[in-house]
């Protein structure tokens, strides 16, 4: 007779789970719903920024309006770099033996050179560290500041005037 009770009951649970699999699925797709809802709209997000392409960068920049900040190295920047006036070089990342690390004074550095109210335009090599630099600005309240998308390649690829070092014989 024991075995009578415990087939009723797998017999009940599993009528009941066919009669409200409807219910199981909205239940389902509500909680993974609100799970993507919570997981996109994050109190934190990254702020929204604006990336121009290399013209553009140099038309903000040669209107006199804004001011040109190249986040590369030191050493990338001295090996040539956009042609504008008054640039800046405050690296985002160091090399290091163990690979990139971030430059902890890079946001003193801009600082002490540049106001929340200045109009930035930065750039890197490639766009990568650009962006970070940008998300950075942007959440130390920096206004106004534009994402150069490629890099110094984009600027060289479309035959943007370059400073580069004079080689001595």
């Amino acid at each position: 007779m024991a075995s009578q009770p415990r087939y009723i009951i797998r017999h009940i649970h599993t009528s009941y789970l066919i009669e409200n699999m409807n219910s199981f699925r909205v239940v389902f797709h509500c909680g993974f719903l609100l799970f993507l809802l919570l997981l996109f709209c994050r109190s934190e997000a990254e702020p929204e920024f604006v990336t121009v392409d290399a013209h553009a960068a140099k038309d903000l920049v040669h209107s006199g309006n804004h001011r040109f900040i190249d986040v590369r190295t030191e050493e990338e920047f001295n090996k040539g770099h956009a042609d504008v006036e008054n640039a800046l070089n405050i690296p985002y990342m160091f090399n290091t033996p163990q690979g990139r690390v971030k430059n902890p004074k890079f946001m003193d550095q801009i600082l002490s050179a540049c106001s929340k109210d200045d109009r930035l335009v930065v750039g890197c090599q490639t766009g990568v560290r650009s962006v970070y630099a940008t998300i950075d600005l942007l959440n130390a309240e920096f206004k106004h500041v534009y994402n150069m998308g490629g890099g110094y390649v984009a600027w060289l690829e479309k035959g943007l005037a370059v400073k580069t070092p004079k080689l001595e014989l």
